[in-house]
Order: structure tokens, then sequence, then C-alpha cells
């Protein structure tokens, strides 16, 4: 398709969808012409020959297609899948047509804004920053950089990227239809594009987006673990995460046309045509309607949600609801009205509490409404909400409850408005969760694993770590410190010890015994009477004295909650439902005849609950309204109301009775407002959408987030878990714009959050929500006025959220304990400040430590079990925790070389073990003092505890600490350099640990086998090394340890390739640790590993092997594209080009070094230019072919940066290869400059290596061009600069051919053999120092005929003739010519090799 059909194509589109767009359609109709000249462009540029035949053409085709026709998901697929194959150029300039893409379809979204009649904006950019501080600011340019080199590793693999969508929009709230789809990725500029298909794709981005969940996700999928022990100290860091709104909104827009109708509240003011009655509709501005497009030019339809009254209106002011709104109101039946949604008395607040005084008489039309008279004071129970028209009163002068019309009160000094949600405090929770045993078993949990072996198992030395620390004045006051620290703790633990019982078991029991006394009494049973005529032995009396209490009773709430579970344990003697219908008709007249009116209703109630629960929906109707009517004062049962409504209102909906729904609904509304538990009775979430639909109409916040937790509460109730997560999602953004409402429930609903995802199986999403939990706790403190109330729910929530954390921890990361966790604990720790618990304490200070250790930093971790030291309640703790405390502190000194004070601390504990008693604790203690000593380089010391701890390890029988305690005495002889008393103890090391059955060895067992493997290497037994090695990589592939594999490989992978060179083998181990690698995911090493088993490949010198070689240096150079390394790119690029050119596929050589070398100019660095440019040169100059093309590189484009650069031992080294390339083209005149300027710079910096070779050049260049004098002159200068005396035999054979050539050139070119004889001579004597025969039987063939044809000496000729004859006899040479070549010229062999060079 042509640039001008595209535009007529573009432009039939505009008119069909608006008018009035011309304008704008014309700039787009540009911007999708310059991404047509793009993919020309690609078309010319990079038609790459190894490439399929008309692959760009195929791709710009596409490209086409997808602009044309908007197919957004097919211009993705274009640019991912295609992208794969493409060179890192074409990729870039389809890049680049991707967000030329986007900005033409975000003008087109734009100029087609009008009445919303577009299709929806292409992509939405996501753009992330790190940001620090309390004020989000951006961080430095490095960290942003690590950012932008995780999105670029991200952008070559597609996979990831699948994940990472998948992960933040495609398993958001489990509806796992409802996925965003990725776009692209743009590492350089940090953003991500994505887009949608429906508004609940954008419904579910939005709400996570505010929860602060998109961040997280982010954070924890491409930041690594350390990321958040370094956010301790700066607690506000993380990514941000922002797009533009306009753009988000423009797709919802679209979204909501192609559904085809939405919900929109009026933007101003309005007048619509009735299309259902004689008078126009009027509509406010806010005013929530339902809206429908045009269809063939009608104009705009509004349903009103009022009344039901229609009106149409062509350009109707209006906007969308939110999305949330939008989801909901769908959900709702479009038949149930919620009346005007105004507040019925404009002088009162939203939401409003206390007293309110009546403004005329009213009497109540039944027993659940309120009498009263003018000017009576009315206690507003609850909540008065103003858009309902009912609320629960409490009449001041004689106590009477009931419900009373909001329009017939006035408010008064004592009412003001408010934003309280809750009725009272135990309200305040969604569900119940035993948070203080969770707490309990997660604090367990830290402390097991991160200490579950400190005390019991004997700890590994490393072998590299040792020698003498500096003992400088601030650590032997850290010692002196740390020391008095220990005495106290440890004189402090044993007065505590004394005392016995520990307080928090009686606390335990006391909330037992109280728990216990709360207790309901029991309910009675009741016997049906199965006999004619049904009449009860009792005459009904203990059922109705039972019901017939006025006040609810704790025993009427398994009635009302549980229908059939109450009638099935508590009535029995009847054989089928008939039978228990009929007792209860007979107790209900009975009751009726007694007036015995509480009676008679719940007893109503339950007939009603049999005869719904058959479908007999009628006679369910009649008995819940007769419950309602029977005469009495008013309600007390709030709860017997609350269920009568919600039963006989969820009747009324399924019999379509409106009216009466929507009446009863009102009431309904009132007890939500007013009653705690008020949903007892309502099995369907139905009956509670009415009242959240009109608090959605009347825009009232307060009364909407009440309703979204009755809901929640409700579904939470009737086991559906997710769908009361949308509720609860809409609560926690609710709470941000009624501050104080909600802060007691923020924590604990995003703790809800995370536990119903956790439940879906959305780890992830679990996850970012317990780490909301946590920041909720923190803000928390920050309102001084709660501190006293939420500090110990803050402190539960926190350990909750971890413990979520830790189910997931396997899953997401691999580990036991994340690092996340250590944000939550520190929160915990600050909430219970300075009242900290002594089970948090230690937990908080051992599990930050442990992270810490892990992650390389023994120093961070040292100071959290120093704190430790220093909390009051540290005391408390047991001595068995106290003595693994320390040991643990001792080790994290030791890790980090802080030997003397590790030392202090294991004798303190060595002190308070028994004397007479051995244990084994203390077998621990000497292993790691021992080791301490061997770092501080005491080693006689160190030996002695090392013995100690063994003797321990031989009492007890303790197999596996007696193999640790062998291996390091082992690595302490090394440390001596005692190789075969090391070997011994290591063998016996290897054979106690190969013996163990257990688990938990493993680690140790493979460090062992690796140190004894290397010892074997350097000793030359390397097939005993490689023994140990292989057994050590069999064992951690066994017990599935990657860190233990990759030092095992990394091993075998050093013996095969420099101590026992084996190709093959170093292949095989080289490309098993690539795959470790890469499951590990550290990108930077594979790129390495990659280039090493590409030279390996190399090496083996087979084509086949070749074209390996070139395949792994392309997966190298996209690592390293990927990373922005452009340095290691560029000398990818190069390599990849050498192979090429070592294939002979000359066309596709220079394409690759000229990429090389424009990614090199990229850098700026002008040493890197040189360097590489050097290196694209000597491609060409250390082959057999081409070689002239170095030529230019050297010549035309280094030594002038050289020069510029004043390099001089670039200039130096590039002359000398121009001088020797130059030579061998034939070019000897211009090698001659390159020649005298090497001896100038050789000369200038005194290195007389480089002097004597460019001497000995520039002797070869004379050579050739017949200078003959000036050729002998420059090989002596050479000859003279040798060495003397000679050191090795390379030296000598120099100077047998310098003097042989030398003689050449004599005898030869000028005719001189007297002077020739004598270089032969030298050149003989040489050789004689050598002892090479090949060169003496050559020269004493020269004198023999020197001195026979040309001196004359008949015995100098006969003696040399026969020294000839006798080399040639060793060297199996048969005939021997004495005649003199006159012909021969020794500048032929120049001849010879030029010709050859350029042929």
């Amino acid at each position: 398709m042509s640039t001008a059909d595209e535009s007529n194509t573009v432009g039939a589109v505009d008119s069909e969808l608006s008018t009035g767009c011309s304008n704008h359609d014309s700039d787009v109709n540009e911007d999708s012409s310059k991404i047509l000249n793009m993919v020309k462009i690609t078309n010319h540029r990079l038609c790459l020959p190894h490439m399929p035949a008309g692959y760009v053409q195929t791709v710009a085709a596409n490209i086409q297609t997808a602009w044309i026709t908007q197919d957004l998901l097919s211009f993705q697929k274009i640019s991912h899948q295609e992208g794969k194959t493409a060179s890192n150029g074409a990729q870039q300039l389809l890049k680049t047509a991707f967000q030329q893409f986007v900005v033409a379809g975000e003008k087109r979204q734009k100029a087609r804004s009008v009445n919303f009649q577009a299709f929806p904006v292409a992509v939405l950019a996501l753009q992330l920053a790190v940001a620090e501080g309390p004020d989000r600011l951006p961080a430095d340019k490095n960290t942003q950089e690590v950012l932008c080199g995780k999105l670029r590793v991200l952008e070559a693999d597609l996979t990831k990227i699948t994940t990472l969508i998948a992960l933040i929009y495609g398993l958001l709230s489990g509806f796992k239809e409802f996925s965003a789809h990725l776009v692209s990725i743009s590492s350089e500029e940090r953003t991500i594009f994505i887009t949608f298909k429906t508004f609940e794709e954008i419904w579910k981005f939005t709400t996570y987006h505010k929860m602060g969940f998109l961040g997280q996700c982010l954070e924890s999928f491409l930041l690594d673990q350390k990321f958040w022990l370094n956010s301790l100290e700066h607690d506000d860091s993380g990514i941000e995460v922002s797009f533009k709104e306009e753009t988000l909104n423009l797709m919802y827009k679209g979204f909501l046309m192609q559904e085809g109708s939405f919900f929109g509240s009026c933007t101003v003011n309005q007048m619509f045509d009735s299309s259902t009655s004689g008078s126009d509709l009027y509509l406010e501005k806010g005013d929530i309607v339902l809206f429908e497009p045009p269809f063939l030019g009608s104009g705009w339809t509004v349903l009103s949600l009022a009344d039901g009254s229609r009106g149409t209106k062509p350009k109707p002011a209006l906007e969308p609801v939110i999305p949330f709104h939008e989801w909901f109101l769908k959900s709702c039946p479009e038949t149930i009205l919620v009346g005007s949604g105004k507040t019925s008395c404009d002088h009162l607040c939203q939401t409003a509490v206390g007293i309110c005084e009546a403004i005329e008489a009213y009497d109540g039309n039944g027993p659940d409404e309120l009498s009263f008279e003018a000017g009576d004071r009315i206690i507003i129970l609850g909540l008065l909400v103003t858009c309902f028209e009912w609320f629960m009163g409490k009449l001041e002068r004689t106590g009477d409850l009931g419900l009373v019309h909001t329009s017939l009160v006035k408010a008064t000094d004592s009412l003001c408005e408010s934003n309280e949600i809750f009725l009272k405090e135990e309200d305040r929770k969604i569900f119940n969760s035993d948070q203080e045993k969770i707490k309990e078993e997660t604090i367990a949990l830290l402390k097991k694993t991160c200490q579950s072996d400190v005390a019991t198992l004997y700890k590994l030395g490393k072998l590299s770590h040792y020698g003498p620390t500096a003992d400088n004045t601030d650590h032997v006051e850290v010692c002196t410190e740390l020391k008095r620290k220990i005495t106290h703790v440890l004189s402090e633990m044993k007065d505590t010890n004394r005392d016995g019982i520990s307080p928090d078991r009686s606390a335990v029991q006391t909330d037992s015994e109280s728990t216990e006394t709360e207790l309901p009494q029991e309910i009675p049973h009741f016997t049906v009477c199965s006999e004619q005529g049904g009449t009860s032995p009792d005459g009904h009396h203990s059922l109705l004295s039972f019901l017939g209490t006025r006040d609810h009773q704790p025993e009427y709430q398994l009635l009302y909650s549980a229908y059939p579970e109450f009638l099935l344990l508590h009535f029995e003697g009847h054989a089928d439902e008939e039978e228990l219908v009929d007792y209860l008709g007979a107790a209900r007249e009975t009751a009726r005849k007694k007036r015995m009116s509480w009676a008679q209703s719940r007893i109503c109630f339950l007939l009603g609950q049999l005869c719904a629960g058959r479908s007999k929906f009628s006679q369910a109707r009649v008995y819940y309204e007769e419950a309602l009517s029977v005469p009495r004062d008013y309600f007390t049962d709030m709860l017997l109301l609350s269920a009568l409504y919600s039963n006989l209102a969820l009747i009324y909906l399924t019999q379509k009775t409106t009216e009466k729904f929507f009446a009863l609904s009102e009431r309904f509304a009132a007890l939500l407002m007013a009653v705690c538990n008020c949903l007892s009775g309502t099995e369907d979430p139905e009956v509670l959408k009415f009242a959240l639909k009109k608090a959605i109409l009347s825009r009232n916040k307060p009364a909407e987030a009440r309703l979204c937790v009755l809901l929640a509460k409700l579904h939470l109730k009737l086991g559906e878990g997710m769908s009361a997560v949308p509720f609860i999602e809409r609560l926690q953004i609710l709470a941000e714009d009624l501050p104080g409402a909600c802060n007691a429930i923020e924590s604990h609903g995003y703790l809800l959050l995370a536990r119903l995802y956790n439940d879906h199986h959305l780890p992830h999403l679990a996850e970012s929500s317990a780490m909301q939990a946590c920041l909720q706790t923190l803000l928390w403190k920050q309102l001084l006025y709660q501190i006293m109330i939420t500090a110990s729910s803050g402190v539960a929530d926190c350990i909750c959220s971890v413990s979520l954390m830790l189910e997931n921890a396997q899953e997401l990361y691999g580990v036991d304990i994340p690092t996340q966790v250590a944000p939550c604990l520190t929160r915990a720790a600050a909430l219970s400040f300075p009242s900290m618990e002594s089970s948090l304490a230690h937990a908080h200070a051992l599990c930050l430590s442990w992270l810490f250790q892990k992650h390389g930093m023994p120093n961070s971790a040292v100071h959290y079990m120093c704190g430790l030291l220093e909390h009051t309640s540290v005391s408390s703790l047991s001595q068995q925790d106290t003595s693994a405390a320390l040991i643990w502190l001792a080790w994290l000194l030791i890790c980090g070389l802080q030997d003397r004070a590790a030392l202090n601390v294991l004798d303190a504990v060595l002190s308070t073990l028994p004397e007479h008693c051995t244990t084994q604790l203390e077998g621990v203690v000497y292993n790691m003092r021992a080791i301490a000593l061997r770092h501080a380089g005491n080693i006689k010391q160190a030996a002695e505890s090392f013995r100690a701890a063994a003797e321990v390890c031989e009492e007890f029988e303790d197999r596996h600490n007696w193999a640790v305690a062998l291996a390091n005495f082992g690595f302490l002889c090394l440390q001596v350099k005692a190789k075969r008393l090391a070997e011994e103890h290591l063998s016996q090391a290897v054979e106690l640990f190969s013996e163990l059955e257990d688990e938990g060895h493993e680690l140790s067992f493979v460090a062992v086998l690796l140190e004894l493997g290397k010892l074997y290497v350097l000793q030359g037994f390397c097939e005993k090394g490689k023994i140990c090695y292989e057994w050590a990589l069999l064992i951690a592939i066994l017990y599935d340890n990657s860190e233990s594999q990759l030092q095992a490989t990394r091993s075998l992978c050093q013996l095969y390739g420099e101590v026992c060179p084996d190709e093959a083998q170093c292949i095989i181990y080289n490309e098993h640790q690539l795959n470790l690698l890469h499951q590990r995911g550290d990108i930077n090493l594979e790129g390495e590993i990659l280039e090493k088993i590409s030279q390996l490949y190399l090496s083996l010198g087979t084509e086949k092997a070749n074209r390996t070689a070139l395949d792994y240096t392309k997966r190298s150079l996209g690592i390293y594209i990927d990373l922005g390394k452009k340095r290691k790119e560029a000398h990818g690029w190069l390599e990849a080009g050498k192979i090429y050119h070592i294939l002979k596929q000359s066309e596709l050589v220079e394409l690759y070094v000229q990429v090389a070398q424009d990614i090199a100019l990229s850098t700026g660095d002008t040493l890197f230019i040189l360097e590489l440019l050097e290196a694209s040169g000597d491609v060409f100059f250390n082959s057999t072919h081409d070689r002239e093309k170095a030529v230019c590189f050297y010549r035309d484009r280094a030594l002038p940066i050289a020069v510029k650069s004043s390099s001089v031992r670039s200039q130096l080294r590039l002359c000398n290869k121009l001088t020797e390339l130059l030579l061998q083209l034939g070019q000897y005149g211009d090698a001659m400059v390159y020649a005298h300027t090497a001896l100038d710079i050789s000369i200038n910096l005194a290195d007389h290596l480089n002097e004597r070779v460019a001497f000995h050049r520039l002797a070869t260049l004379y050579h050739c061009l017949s200078q003959f004098e000036m050729a002998e002159h420059h090989y002596l200068k050479a000859l003279s600069m040798c060495p003397s005396p000679l050191q090795f035999d390379e030296e000598a054979l120099y100077y047998v051919r310098v003097y042989q050539t030398l003689g050449d050139i004599i005898f030869y070119d000028l005719k001189d053999p007297y002077d020739a004889a004598g270089y032969y001579h030298l050149a003989l004597a040489a050789a004689m120092d050598l002892g090479n025969k090949k060169s003496q039987l050559h020269l004493c063939t020269r004198l023999a005929t020197i001195y026979h044809n040309f001196l004359m000496n008949r015995e100098l000729s006969l003696h040399f003739y026969q020294r000839a004859r006798a080399f040639a006899a060793d060297l199996n040479i048969r005939r021997i010519n004495l005649a003199p070549d006159q012909s021969f010229r020794t500048t032929d062999q120049y001849k010879i090799t030029t010709s050859q060079v350029t042929s």
C-alpha cells in the first residue's frame, strides 16, 4: 500500500468516527508517512546477507498494515518476534518507528476526543524512576542507571517481559482475563509501554496504582535483594511509576464508548428532551445517569437512576464515573431505582452524629418506627446519613427506639459532622484472626531459621580469610565496650533464671479463662410432638419462654444467622420439615393468643426461613411481614429487625416487587448505619447493593466506605473471598479521602487483601499488600494521639505481614527469608520501642543480622546483634538463647575480620559453661575460637582449640562436627604450608563426610572436596584433583545447590583450561557453568563465559567449531547490548567480524567491523577508540588473506588518533605493524617512512628491543631496495644491540640468520667472496653454539664453495666439504653441490613473497 492509499484509508476511518478533525488527521498522516519512510530506510540500509531473503520487506509490509489498521497487538508482535532476528541497528529502527507510532496515536486520539467518538489510544507509557527521601525526589544518576540496566535485560528477553506484565496486571484481583498487554520497553528512557482491551483492565490498573502495588511489584521484580537492606537507611526509597492521566482517561473513555452504554455524571446543569413524559428531564451538575451513545444520528440517550425517566440530547456535557463505580453500577439490576439520591434536609451534614430536633409530630406506622412530637430531641444511634430517608433514633424523653424520617428533623448545637464509618471498637475489623498466635509462630519460625544450628553445628572456616588484623585504638575500645556489655548480660541472665516462671504464660492463661466466661449459655432443645393434633406436651412453654425475651440475647445469634443449623440442632422428634412447620405454626398461634409478641415475631421469622428454604417465597413473605407488624411498643432486638429486613427485601427483589423493595431497603440502610453485626441474618449481597448504589449516586464517601466494609464482611461470611476483594480495595482508596476514619483499618485491610491474594495463588500481590500494611502501621505512629491505642496492634500487623511474606518466599525468590521482611521487622521494632518484647527483640536482631551476613555485609549484621545486647529485655532470654546469640555474634565478628572482639565474646560464653561437665556447646565454642585464632595468625593456640573441639566430637560421637573440625585443622596446615599434614586431615574429613547419611552437611562437604582437589593439583596429582572436583560437583547437583555447582564447575574449567588442557572437557564444563549462571540470572558473568566458550571453539580450528563460536559470540554480544556495556559490545561486534573473516564471508566482515567502530566512537573515549581501531586492523593483519585491508585501519584511522592523543607506545606499535605489512605488500618506500619513525620513537623511549627491531626492519627494506651497503650497516647495528653473552637459543639463531643473510648479500650481490666468507664463519660459529646441524651443513657448503671456487684454498675447501658430508650423512642428504649459482639474487625471495601476497 502506498502512502497515498494509507492516507485515504485513515481519512475514511476518521470520517466514519467523527467530523471536523481533518486538520488533525493531516498531522497524523504526516506521522504515518515518517514511519513508512523509516521502514524504507530499514529496507535499504539493513538488508543483511545473513537474514532471510525479503525479510525487511516483509517486516515493512507488516508494520504498514499494523499502522493502517491501528492494530497495536499486531505491531507488538512484529516488533518483538521480528526484532529477535534483526541486527541491533534494525532493532533500533523498529523501536524508533514504534515510538513514532505511539506519539501519532496520541495525536489521533486528542483529535477525536469530542464526545469520545474514537477508538482508544494505542498505548500507555509508564515512566519508572528510583526515588528517595520523604519527598520522593529522584535518586542520583548511577542509581537510575542500575534501573536502566535491569530494563535492558527485560527488553531483550520476551519471556521475562511477559512475566513482568502478568505480574503487574494479569493476576490482579484474581480476574485472570483482565490482563494488560505489553507493547514494548524502552530501557534508555526507563519506560514500559502497555495497552488494555477492556475498561475492567483499566479499573484494576488504576486501583493498584493508587494502592501502591504497582511500584512495589516492580521493585520486587527489578531490584536486587540488597536493595531492601540498603533501604533501611533510606526508608522512603523505591520505584516511582508515573504516566499521563490524560492518556489513560482517553483510553478509558474509548473503551466505555465501545461498551455501548456507560454511567457518567453531568458536568453542568442541563435539560434533556423527555422521551417518556411530557416534561423535559432536568439533571443537575454531578447527577449520575446511564448514557447511551447516539445511533444513526439520533443523539445521546440518558436514563435517570432515580425514577427511570429517559431523555435525549445531541451533545451532553458529561464525564464518565470512576471505574469502580462503573463496574458496581453495571452489576446492579437496572430495574432497581434508588430515588433522587439528594440530601433529604439541606441544613444537615452528609453524615452526622449527636442529637437532632423534630420539626413536626409523627405517629409511627409500625413498631419499627419512632413516634414523637414537634420539638422532641432525638439521639442519633450510629450515623445519620442524609441521602437515606431514615435513620435510627432514640427519643431522649422516653428512651424509645425506632426509625426516624430524615426530613422531619433539624440540626441542634450538639449535632456535628462525622467521617467515622465504624460504630464500635469491635466493629473495626472486617474479619477476626488470632494475630497474637500468628505473631508467636512467626517469631518462632524466624528464630528457628536464623539460628537453627548456630549452637550445635561447627562452622567451617574460609581458607582465604587469615592473617593478623590491625588492632587500632578504635578496635580496642570497641572490644572493651563489647566485653562489658556481654558481662552485664550474662550476669543479668543468671539473676533472672533464679526467678523461675515467665510472666507471659500466666497472661495467656488469664485470657483463656476470661474467654471461657464470656461464652453464651447453652441453648435448650425442643421436642416436636408427632401425635395427632400436634399439641406440645408442655404447651410450647419452653419454646415461648426461650423466644419471648424483649431484648437481644447471645443465644439468638445462631437463630438469626445459621439457617438451617439452628433448627437441626435444637429441634428433635420430627420426621420431616412439614411436622416442624406444623409445630411452629401451633406455637405461633399460642404466642398470639398469649400476646407474647416477641416470641410470635421470632417464630414467624423461623417459619419464614423454612418457607424460603423450600422456595415458597409468598408464604415466607407473609410470615416476615407478620413478624414486623406484631403489635409492640418498639423494637429492641435490632439483630432480629435486621434479619427480617434483609430476608424480606430479598424476597421482594426476587418477586420483582420494586416499590416494596425500595421502601424496605431504605429502612435496612438505616439499620446498616446504626447497628453492629447487622449482617448476621443476611445471606445475599443484593440487599446491600441498593444502599451502596444510593451512596454512590449521592457522592457520600463515608456512607460508601461503610457499605464497602459491610459488603466485604458479607462476602467473607459467605465464603466468597475474591468477591470481597473489590470492596476492600475501594475501602483502602477511600481511606485517603477520609482522614482519621479508616486509620485503624488500613493496615488490617491490606493484611486481609494479602491473605485473600495468597489463598488464590497471587504471591506478588500478597507480598505488596503485606508491605503496604507495614507502611500503614508506620503512619500510625506518626499520629501521636493514637500511639497507645494502636501500638500493640501495629506490631502484630507488621509480624503478620512478615508471616505472609515467608509463605511465598520460596516461590518468589527461592529463599527461606527474603530481605523484604527487613523493613517490616524494623517497623515492628520501632512501634514497640522502648517496651519491646524480648522475643521480638531477639527475632528482630537475629533475622536482620542473618540477612546482612548472607548478603556480604557482616559489619551491619554485627551492629544489629550488638543492639540486642543493649536492649533491656535481653536478660529475660533463656540461657540457651543467650548463648546461641553470643555465638552468632562471635561468628559475625569473625566474618567481619574483628578477631579480637570475637575471641572476647567466645571466652565470655566459655566462662558460663559448667567446668566439670563437657557439653556439645563447648565444642562449638572451641571450633569457632580456633577459627578466630587462625585468622589472627596465632597458629599454636588455634591448633590446641581445634584439638579440643575434635575431642568433644569424639566423646559425643558427633561425626558431622568431627569432619568439620578435621577440615578446619587441614586449612590451618595449609596456612603454614604443611601440605602433607593438610592432605591427611582433609582426606580424613572427606571420609567422615562420605559416611554421613543425614542432610545438612553438603555445603561443607563440597568446600572440603574443592580445597583437597586444589591441594592435589598444586602437588601435581591432577587425576586425584579431578576426582575431588567431579565428586564435589556430583554432590552439589544431587542436592540442587547452584552456588556449590558453580564453585566446582569453575575449578574443573580451570583444571582443563590451564593445568591439563583439554578443549572438549573445558567446553562441556563451561557450558554447564553457563546454564547455572543463566538460572541464577547473573547476566554479567554469563556474557564472560559465552566469550570464553567462543574462544575455546575457535581454538579447535574446524569450520563447524568456528560457526559454533560465532553463535556464542553473538549471544554474548546480545547480553552486552542489553547491559549497555559499550566497550564489551564493540569488542563483541569486532569478534564476530573476525570469525566471519575466518569463515571467509568477506561481505559481512566489513559490516560488523564498521558497527564496532561506531559503538567505540559513541563512547567518546579516545584511547578506547584507538584500541578498537588497532584491533580492527589486527583482524586482517593476523590473517592469511586480505591483509592489505589492515593498512587503512592502521595508517588512516588509528595512527592519526595516536599522534593527536600523544600515545607514543601506540604510535610505535602501529608503525611496527605498518612497516611489516607494507614490507610484505612490496610497498618499500612507504614502509621505510614508518620504519624510521619507529626507530626514532624507540630511541626516544630508550626501548632497546624495539630499537633493534627497527634497525632489522630498516636493513630488510634497504635489502629489498638493493641498497646493500645500507642494509649491511643496519644489520650490523641490529646485531650490536643484542645482549652479550647470549641467554637464549633464539638469540643464537638470530645471529645465525643475520650473519648468513649478510654473507649472502656480500657474496651474491656485492660479489665479495672474501668478506662473505667472514660473515659465513661468524654464522657458523653461532650455529655450532646452537647445535643446529642443518644450518651448519648449509654454511659449511657455502664456505667449501667459496674456498674451492673463489679463494682457491684447497685445504679449507676440503675441510668444510668433509664437515658438510658428515652433516649430510647425519641428516640423510645424499648429494652436496659445490658449484656456485651466479644468477642467484638475495632480493628474489621478497619478490616471490610479494607476488604470493598479491595473488
